[in-house]
Order: C-alpha cells, then sequence, then structure tokens
C-alpha cells in the first residue's frame, strides 16, 4: 500500500501520478486525508484526556491522603468519567483506522517516474525485439490443430472434467510441459542464481492482501471451502501465481540487512477464475483457468530495485533465447500498469498459428507496494527499519509458451521438432503423429 506519511506531505503529487492511471483513484485522496486527520485529532484529545486523568488520580491520592474522602470519591467519579470518554474515543479511533486502512488497500501504486503515460495496452512501446518471425514454406498450423493432431491436449476431455477454460495434457503434450518446467527451473538456479522452493498452492486470505490480489481482484479467486463445512469457506484461496505464497514467505518479518539481496524461484500451478474475461470458453490454451508457471521472486534494498529489475527481466529473456522464439519487450504505460507495479515489462512470444505475440512473461517492480501490505521490513546497516523492494516476474508461464514453441517448430508434416535444450529431458528430437 502507499505511505500514509507520502500522501500527508505530498498529496498533490500523489494525486498527480495516480491520475496518470486513469482510473479515477486520485479523487480517493481527498476522503482519505480527512480520514487521517480526524484519526489523528482524535488520537490528540485522547492524549489529552489520559494525560488529565492521570493529573486527576494524583489529586486523590492527595486528598485521601489528607482524609478528604469525600472529596477523593467526587474525583474518583471524573476519572470514571473521563476513562469511559477515554474508551469511546479509542472505539472511534479504531474505526477510522480501519476506514483509512480499507480505503488504502484500494489505492494501486503510484507508477514509477520512467513509466510512459498512456491509456491502453495500444500505448505501450516497444523497447526491444529479438530474433525474426520464423518462415514456413507451407501454411502453418495452429496449436490446437497440432495438439489434436500429435495427441499433445485432450481438449474435449479436459472440459469433460473441469468446464471451460482446463486442459488434459496427455502423452508427449504431458512430457513436453513437465519438461519445460524442469528446464526452467533448472535454468534459473543453476545460472541465475535463484534458490527453488517448493510453495503451498493454496493461501490465506492474508497472503492475498499482501501481494494486491485482494480487494481489487477478489472476482478472479477460488475459494476454498474444507469439505462440507461452509464456515471454513473463503480462509483458503488456490494461488493465482507462485508469487502470492512466495513473496509472503516473510512477511511480517524484519530481515536482517545481510539477508538482502533474496532470490526465489518457484513452480506452481495457476488458478484464476477471470471472471468475465475475454476468450475464456473458447477452444485452445490461449487463455485458461489453470496454468503452469515457474515464477520469480526478489527482496532487495530499495536503492537496488531497478537494477534487480532489469537483470530479472534478463533472466526470463535467456529462456526464449535459448528455444530460440522471437520476442518482443513492451514497457507498460501508466493506463495498463498493474495494480500493484510500480513499472513493468511484458514479454511477448511470437506464435506463427495466431500470426500474433502472446505474453509470457510480466516482470515487475512493486517497491515497497506489498512490503508494506504484508509488513515485511529489514534493518538497514544504520539501524533503520525499511521495506524493501519486491520484485516479481514470470520465468516463465505456460501455457502460452507451449503455444509458441509447437507452432514455430512444427513441421510441414505435422510433427514438431524439440529445440536443443530440451532435448536431453525428453530423450527425443522430435515429436511426431
Amino acid at each position: 500500500m502507499l505511505d500514509i506519511k507520502l500522501i500527508r506531505e505530498q498529496p498533490d503529487f500523489v494525486r498527480e501520478r495516480l491520475a496518470t492511471r486513469g482510473a479515477g483513484d486520485e479523487t480517493k485522496i481527498e476522503d482519505l486525508l480527512a480520514i487521517d486527520e480526524r484519526r489523528r485529532t482524535l488520537l490528540n484529545e485522547v492524549e489529552q484526556l489520559k494525560a488529565r486523568r492521570n493529573r486527576v488520580s494524583k489529586e486523590i491520592g492527595a486528598l485521601m491522603s489528607q482524609k478528604k474522602a469525600a472529596e477523593a470519591e467526587s474525583k474518583k467519579a471524573e476519572t470514571r468519567q473521563i476513562g469511559d470518554q477515554i474508551t469511546a474515543m479509542d472505539k472511534a479511533i479504531a474505526g477510522e483506522e480501519q476506514a483509512r486502512y480499507q480505503l488504502l488497500l484500494r489505492l494501486p501504486n503510484i507508477p514509477h517516474s520512467s513509466v510512459p503515460i498512456g491509456k491502453t495496452a495500444e500505448d505501450n512501446p516497444v523497447v526491444k525485439t529479438w530474433g525474426e518471425q520464423p518462415r514456413f514454406s507451407f501454411s502453418p498450423k495452429t496449436h490446437i490443430e497440432l495438439c489434436e493432431g500429435l495427441k499433445l491436449v485432450d481438449f474435449a476431455r479436459g472440459t469433460k472434467l473441469s468446464g471451460s477454460g482446463f486442459l488434459l495434457y496427455t502423452g508427449w503434450g504431458a512430457k513436453l510441459e513437465r519438461a519445460l518446467i524442469q528446464f526452467l527451473l533448472d535454468l534459473h538456479t543453476s545460472r541465475h542464481g535463484y534458490t527453488e522452493v517448493s510453495p503451498p498452492f493454496v493461501v490465506k486470505r492474508e497472503c492475498m492482501v499482501g501481494t494486491g490480489q485482494f480487494p481489487k481482484a477478489a472476482d478472479q479467486a477460488y475459494a476454498v471451502q474444507e469439505g462440507e463445512d461452509a464456515s471454513t469457506l473463503g480462509k483458503l484461496y488456490l494461488v493465482p501465481t507462485a508469487e502470492t505464497p512466495v513473496a509472503n514467505i516473510h512477511r511480517e518479518e524484519l530481515l536482517k540487512d545481510d539477508q538482502l539481496p533474496i532470490r526465489y524461484c518457484a513452480y506452481s500451478p495457476c488458478f484464476r477464475a477471470e471472471a468475465g474475461a475475454a476468450g475464456v470458453g473458447t477452444r485452445g490454451m490461449i487463455r485458461v483457468h489453470q496454468f503452469d508457471k515457474v515464477e520469480l521472486i526478489k527482496i532487495v534494498r530499495p536503492e537496488n530495485g531497478y537494477d534487480e529489475l532489469e537483470s530479472m527481466l534478463g533472466n526470463a529473456e535467456t529462456v526464449l533465447q535459448m528455444l530460440g522464439l522471437h520476442y518482443r519487450i513492451v514497457l507498460l504505460c501508466t493506463g495498463d500498469l498493474g495494480f500493484t507495479s510500480a513499472k513493468t515489462y511484458d514479454i511477448e512470444v511470437w506464435a506463427p498459428g495466431q500470426n500474433g505475440y502472446l505474453e509470457v512473461s510480466s516482470c515487475s517492480n512493486c517497491e515497497d507496494f506489498q512490503s508494506r501490505r504484508m509488513d515485511l521490513r529489514f534493518k538497514s546497516e544504520t539501524g533503520a527499519n525499511l521495506f524493501p523492494h519486491l520484485l516479481n516476474g514470470s520465468g516463465t508461464a505456460l501455457a502460452r509458451l507451449f503455444v509458441a514453441l509447437v507452432e514455430t517448430y512444427q513441421q510441414e508434416d505435422g510433427s514438431v521438432t524439440i529445440p536443443e535444450p530440451l532435448q536431453a529431458y525428453l530423450k527425443a528430437d522430435k515429436i511426431c503423429a
């Protein structure tokens, strides 16, 4: 969440930066400041009451020593009255604090100054391209045709099992999915210096709040219920991404300065209801409710946040370069920026069968936005308790990587050749019917 001190001291700056997102969040700052001012006024008043009660209590002691019992009893009645006032005001303060907290939870992060101002994805500048679009001497097939022809994915039975938006990988398709996951984990741990973790695939509600999925995207979550106990519904949720459990590993902790930077990578399935999302329910693998992903997480000192972002971006790029897949990098504009992010790069891989680019990675610096929400701090060399920058990136996401790979390496006879880095995992260089 945003720093309330920053909002108090630089309200116009915060309004201006939020306005660049184009969602109208800047209009909430006035209400937030009004709530904050009421809270501070109440705090001042209750402190005065407590000081008054202390003075009266001392007077009671003096009166008792002077054998002035009647006057002492009067003062005791006064302290009880003051105590009742303090109790009422403490309750009012708690109400204002909760109102302020709930409003802060709903305010998005402030875009970094280097983020271009824009309204939609159409305003995202392309900052890099790598490789060339593959050329074919034949009309390339879509991944749906290839998967059905090679029996890589059984779309119909996936739908039969779980409904639209769920996939059943079969045969070489299941092996290829597993090989990609293993390749990604090995690459990021052995070459890029990340520590592999294997997190739970269900998380508590506060973890969803910590990484910013809640309350903003609560309508996209899958809530878990324990058996038939309806009272447990909403206490746990299927993870929308490994970012949620992994970024929260150190929530409510005070780290030592020499523990940073922390770099984690993790595989998880990702579950997203994506209510109302265009394309869900259609055949194929482009937009589904469950997909696999290897996630990268960094916890770093604030002064290193943006260097670490560029490094993370390079880590994700390496995946596509090693697999020989053409891609481009776009810098998200203010209007397309995610709720928690201060700056985001998207990597979009070329999918010949789609005749277009598919996003396979987003690399973001959330600055201290998430660490504040989860109360994660570190003690700096000066002894100050500071909030670290949290970064997340897809390293990368499937099934779109799967789509781009089979469509790029398809052959005229309907087979798919396997890129060299994956051959050792699959123990094959081609998938044939």
